[in-house]
């Protein structure tokens, strides 16, 4: 089988999944929990779903990528479908984990800030997960602008790794 999106860069992805997040980042401060926002969040998450292939990372740590991603997917059709929050909502915390995975094991092969802004958004998701039940969801805020800045740096890399640098590297 071939892959059907090899000429699509991790900077058009990238930026793709940017102008997806940006209006559910906004509608959590003006707008929070209006259904139709699950719409550009589930083309968010199926741009990083094609982003996934184009990071380097190992095979269960990409993975893992793909288990967030569809769990996440899967959470956000149950909230437009108004099931209960508290069980959508278990369903993306536990994706959630697996994001950490990702994330973090993507942004340790970049630069100083994917690694510095992968790390810190990945374990913030990881660890929530795990005290999501006593910790009020607000406390994800600073994720999103985490994430927000981790997809910028990927555009403006074209990956997580500056290709110029990667030049100067190979050519020593």
């Amino acid at each position: 089988m071939t892959d059907l999106h090899p000429s699509i860069s991790p900077r058009v992805l990238a930026i793709a999944a940017l102008a997806f997040f940006i209006p559910v980042m906004v509608s959590f401060a003006v707008a929070p929990g209006v259904w139709w926002i699950n719409y550009p969040g589930i083309f968010f998450h199926l741009a990083l779903f094609l982003m996934v292939s184009r990071l380097e990372a190992p095979q269960w740590a990409k993975a893992a990528g793909y288990g967030w991603l569809l769990l996440d997917i899967a959470a956000g059709v149950m909230t437009m479908d108004n099931v209960e929050h508290n069980i959508a909502y278990s369903e993306r915390y536990g994706g959630h984990i697996f994001a950490g995975i990702w994330i973090v094991t993507v942004s340790l092969r970049g630069s100083l800030p994917v690694r510095i802004t992968g790390v810190l958004a990945g374990s913030i998701l990881f660890l929530y997960s795990f005290v999501a039940r006593f910790v009020p969801p607000g406390a994800l805020s600073s994720t999103s602008i985490l994430i927000l800045l981790w997809l910028g740096f990927i555009a403006w890399q074209n990956g997580v790794r500056r290709t110029d640098s990667l030049t100067r590297t190979t050519a020593r």
